[in-house]
């Protein structure tokens, strides 16, 4: 790459001055309204380039840089956010590079720049063009050195490094930089070997099932059984803070603080106390709110008494005076809602919408951020009054862009809506009594229920993931004193809960956990009809790709970790049952063994390709103690036309896809003895229609015992 003059280059821009705005007005989309820079300020906010809601809003702060190499950088960096690479390096580097990156990719590039800076500053280098091949190899092996780099994110370091390099070429006034030496030879020589992680989407762990089914049934039992009660405590709480503001101080107030608390203290009593603060603090506002009375005379009324002394030794409820109308086992699952607790409620009830929205819509976190008051219309219905679904209607981000290239902040209108089922409608029902008409469903500004602060956009990523750790901790505490532990939600044996995490694990429950272990088990089956481009105009996209490639790729695992136990059961001395024993063993034979969680984009081609082989694919299904070796011609539940996965929720016996193995007749008489015991519990009636499913389970173990056979003898 070569540098030619400004005037005759179109890729150089004109050099800046001290007032130059940092985000020239071209690049800053019409309606963003955040504040701009000038090329001498110490911040350099990237606001203007952000639409997007979910996105935090990047600065760049040049004290992080020495000053030595303060202007050079300044100059890269000032040229990156406001030129273009040139589209002949841009193709050098495959498909998806850009000739520019969003505000995140520059706020990365200019960090990893300063980083450089300061390494370079400390080996006592004052000036860019004295970074020559060797200062990159020993800052690369510096920077390899100081954390467990992984390969993929190294990779992406040395092209951030490449970016100074070609920016610097398109400056007006370059410092002259060396091109890194990987840009040459390649990166693989510079960078650490693969070690079997992957960044991809598709190597995110799922949620274990023991922790997302307690989960789900919180998350669903606040948006449908609660959120009438705790809303109407948060209006309530409003109502009363509204009239403390507005109250001024008066001699009926006093009296009215003297008749409600004195009686108290002098029997005993508990008095009314704040427990969001520190122990003893005295309930001003909700005091206030019952007497008349202000704040400050309520604040003078306790000093005159010493009632903070009373207080942390007598803690009171702050009951407000609503109706608590939600049940849990049949009975209130709160005898007052306090007037101190309505905020922490309002948090959790819309953090279980957004556990909701985020795992039955198969929608990435950003686009559940985006949602709006408004996005889900209650459809009408069809002429021969066939309900119609209900159809999300929002933003999407990924891979969005102009005619240009250059990617768009703001995201685009999904062509084809997302479908939402139950659930999901009521969840959004619940967050639009929460935020104002056309507002985002997640604003951060209407979420903020403890301090009312105007906050950016939505509720951002950091947030969203803490909040999720809050309500466990409270669902968990909710388990214990209604007597349920069995509605705990266990810590995962994969780490916290985040929000990035519920994609995935919509997919690997509908491939692997057709009904049973968890809530709404039922509702998989349909999600894989609603989810699959396949099958369904209601959710689907021009090319297999977003959920749908998730939903194939664990699939497609899910399909092979199946044969792969078959193969090892056998090979033990297990026997299999069955009309499709023959065909399954076959299968197993010639399905490859995924080792590990390598899961790369051009997998996904791969796993749609894999699961069309019509009667090879083996599926498991642990609630019917079978495997299914799909075929779809066999198949007694009733799949749709091309759908090349089973309907696993409504398995048929005597369904010609069927095998079992030793191990299911184990698992079935198992099954049989737990139902036997708890019908040892119940009343005759209920007790005898469980035995029933008892002796079938036992009478199918048998018959797989009478006919299995091994695998030698089937081939």
């Amino acid at each position: 790459m070569t540098t030619a003059p400004a005037e005759t280059d179109s890729y150089v821009l004109p050099l800046p001055g001290p007032d130059t705005p940092v985000v020239l007005p071209q690049w800053i989309s019409r309606g963003n309204t955040h504040p701009n820079a000038r090329y001498r300020d110490p911040v350099w906010p990237l606001a203007p380039l952000i639409d997007n809601p979910s996105k935090e809003l990047e600065a760049l702060h040049w004290r992080n840089c020495p000053a030595p190499l303060l202007a050079q950088l300044k100059m890269a960096t000032w040229t990156m956010i406001n030129g273009q690479l040139r589209p002949t390096f841009v193709k050098r580097r495959g498909v998806s590079a850009r000739t520019r990156g969003s505000a995140s990719e520059m706020s990365e590039n200019s960090r990893e720049w300063m980083r450089l800076a300061r390494w370079l500053h400390k080996q006592g280098i004052t000036d860019l063009a004295d970074c020559t091949e060797d200062q990159w190899r020993a800052y690369v092996a510096h920077r390899w050195d100081t954390g467990s780099m992984m390969h993929e994110t190294a990779k992406r370091v040395c092209s951030r490094l490449t970016d100074l390099w070609a920016f610097d070429q398109l400056s007006a006034l370059p410092a002259g930089i060396s091109r890194p030496p990987w840009d040459i030879q390649g990166d693989e020589d510079f960078v650490p070997a693969a070690d079997g992680s992957s960044g991809q989407e598709n190597s995110t762990e799922p949620i274990d099932p023991q922790v997302l089914g307690p989960l789900l049934v919180w998350a669903i039992r606040l948006v449908e059984d609660f959120a009438d009660d705790i809303l109407t405590a948060w209006s309530e709480k409003g109502r009363l803070t509204d009239k403390v503001n507005a109250t001024e101080p008066t001699p009926e107030g006093i009296a009215a603080l003297t008749e409600l608390l004195l009686p108290q203290v002098r029997s005993g009593a508990p008095l009314p106390s704040n427990r969001t603060r520190q122990p003893g603090a005295l309930a001003l506002t909700y005091i206030a709110a019952l007497t008349g009375a202000t704040r400050q005379q309520v604040s003078k009324f306790g000093s005159r008494h010493a009632l903070t002394e009373v207080v942390a030794h007598r803690p009171g409820p702050c009951p407000l005076h609503v109706p608590v109308t939600g049940r849990i086992n049949g009975q209130p699952w709160r005898e007052h809602i306090d007037f101190y607790e309505a905020a922490e409620l309002m948090r959790h009830l819309g953090t279980a919408a957004l556990i909701i929205c985020l795992y039955l819509t198969g929608m990435r976190p950003q686009e559940v951020q985006a949602m709006r008051a408004g996005c889900c219309p209650d459809p009408g219905a069809d002429e021969d009054t066939t309900p119609r679904r209900h159809l999300i209607r929002s933003r999407h981000f990924k891979n969005v862009t102009n005619d240009d290239g250059h990617p768009v902040s703001a995201g685009e209108d999904r062509e084809i809506p997302w479908v939402a089922i139950t659930p999901v409608v009521h969840a959004i029902r619940v967050l639009e009594r929460i935020v104002a008409q056309d507002q985002l469903l997640l604003s951060a500004a209407h979420h903020d229920f403890q301090h009312g602060r105007g906050h950016h956009g939505a509720l951002k990523k950091t947030t969203l993931n803490r909040r999720i750790e809050d309500f466990v901790v409270w669902v968990n505490q909710e388990a214990e004193t209604h007597g349920l532990p069995e509605q705990a939600v266990p810590a995962d044996p994969h780490g916290a809960i985040r929000i990035s995490r519920f994609r995935r694990t919509l997919a690997w429950h509908i491939a692997r956990r057709p009904g049973g272990l968890i809530a709404l088990a039922i509702q998989y089956g349909h999600m894989r009809t609603v989810l699959d481009a396949r099958t369904s105009s209601g959710y689907g996209t021009r090319s297999r790709r977003g959920i749908h490639s998730v939903l194939d790729v664990e699939t497609a695992l899910a399909a092979a970790d199946t044969a792969a136990h078959l193969r090892d059961r056998v090979a033990a001395g297990e026997k299999v049952s069955g009309p499709a024993a023959r065909r399954a063993l076959t299968a197993a034979a010639t399905t490859p063994r995924f080792e590990g969680r390598i899961v790369p984009r051009t997998f996904a081609k791969k796993a749609a390709k894999f699961l069309a082989r019509d009667g090879v694919v083996l599926y498991d299904n642990p609630d019917s103690f079978l495997i299914c070796a799909f075929k779809h011609d066999n198949a007694l539940c009733e799949p749709d036309p091309g759908e090349t996965a089973p309907r696993q929720y409504a398995c048929q016996q005597g369904c010609g896809n069927a095998l079992r193995t030793d191990m299911h007749a184990r698992q079935m008489r198992q099954k049989a003895d737990e139902i036997d015991l708890r019908a040892s519990l119940l009343p005759e009636k209920l007790a005898k229609r469980l035995r029933r499913n008892a002796d079938n389970f036992r009478k199918m173990a048998d018959a797989h015992d009478a006919t299995a056979q091994t695998a030698e003898a089937l081939t």
